[in-house]
């Protein structure tokens, strides 16, 4: 489907004759609506894809953190056996060094985590879940895209360092004649103020985000549109400047939201929100089949914990344990089989060799 194009502002000639004027005005009021349409749409798109990227990080989080946080307990299980077995078995100097090494390339291999990591972040759990945040059981992330784009645009806008743009002082007289109206202060009955201060929320909100459009669409639903006297060429003339400079403004807000949905859809988590997608139209849960291949890894990791386990209690030989866990040599995962065989050819063992 081809895209759709915005509408671009006639050429407006040095100077127009009433009639044409009007035409004119007509054109450019047109496209200013078609603008807003446009931004109201894209801006919706945006937060809509943003909400559902939070939503399926949160339905994520509570689904699959139980399996993280039985993993990080089984891992701690591994690091204490082993802490033990070096404690309290003795072997010659270069079975000890066989063992140790065992130990620090399921390290490596990232089949556990390092020891280091462990006594300084006390888990890894809050390392793979920094971005995952709970305030009163609801998810929220300060690092995620959508609070990062509302701040950059604060900062943008409330700078009192960077000189003032057409567009930053357009946003602002907008802004300042929107509050000059619907500050509570400025009435003085309970009901009008409460009223006034829920639209003043809104004003703030967009002006803080840089977002005209939005301005302009309280302006409008209040009818706070300026008066002219349609047979003034002057007030005429004006008014078209005044709607061009808009026109020019949510142009680029209307390009910025189409840049941002982009970026939004370019992250990690857009990619896991497009791909979530695609499953959920063919009736599969994503989420599910991650939650299958996580506890697939708590049985492995679980299996390894048993097996030093054993080896500790004495319950299989040297050689057997060097020979590494029969689950996790006869797995059918790839990645983790090349772990293994690789974690072996380091150590130099031959299977066979005897003890």
């Amino acid at each position: 489907m081809p895209r759709k194009k915005t509408l671009a502002s006639p050429p407006q000639p040095a100077t127009l004759a009433l009639s044409d004027l009007h035409i004119y005005l007509d054109s450019l009021e047109k496209e200013h609506q078609s603008l807003l349409k446009q931004i109201k749409k894209k801006r919706t798109e945006l937060n809509n894809f943003v909400e559902q990227m939070r939503s399926l990080a949160t339905e994520m989080f509570h689904r699959i953190s139980p399996s993280f946080v039985k993993i990080a307990e089984i891992d701690q299980e591994i690091h204490a056996l082993f802490k033990e077995i070096f404690a309290s078995r003795k072997f010659g100097k270069q079975t000890q060094e066989k063992v140790e090494k065992v130990y620090f390339n399921l390290q490596a291999s990232g089949i556990i985590t390092k020891k280091i990591q462990i006594e300084e972040d006390d888990t890894e759990l809050d390392e793979m879940f920094e971005n995952f945040k709970s305030d009163d059981d609801n998810f929220q992330s300060e690092n995620t895209y959508g609070y990062q784009q509302r701040q950059v645009g604060r900062e943008e806008v409330s700078s009192v360092s960077k000189p003032k743009t057409d567009e930053s002082r357009r946003i602002r007289q907008t802004f300042l004649k929107l509050a000059e109206i619907f500050h509570p202060d400025k009435v003085t009955d309970s009901e009008t103020q409460m009223s006034h201060t829920e639209i003043m929320k809104e004003i703030n909100k967009a002006y803080q985000e840089g977002d005209l459009a939005r301005l302009l669409e309280i302006e409008k639903k209040y009818e706070l549109g300026e008066e002219i006297d349609k047979n003034s060429e002057s007030d005429l003339s004006r008014k078209c400047r005044i709607i061009e400079q808009q026109n020019e403004i949510l142009k680029t807000q209307y390009e910025n939201l189409k840049r941002e949905l982009r970026l939004a859809k370019n992250t990690p988590e857009g990619a896991m929100v497009s791909d979530y997608r695609k499953a959920a139209k063919q009736n599969i849960d994503g989420i599910g089949l991650m939650l299958k291949a996580v506890e697939s890894q708590v049985k492995i990791i679980a299996g390894i914990r048993d097996f030093v386990q054993d080896f500790k209690d004495k319950k299989i030989t040297i050689k057997e344990f060097l020979a590494g866990p029969e689950s996790l040599r006869a797995s059918n995962e790839r990645i983790v089989e090349e772990m293994l065989e690789d974690m072996l050819s380091q150590l130099g063992i031959d299977l066979d060799m005897e003890f």
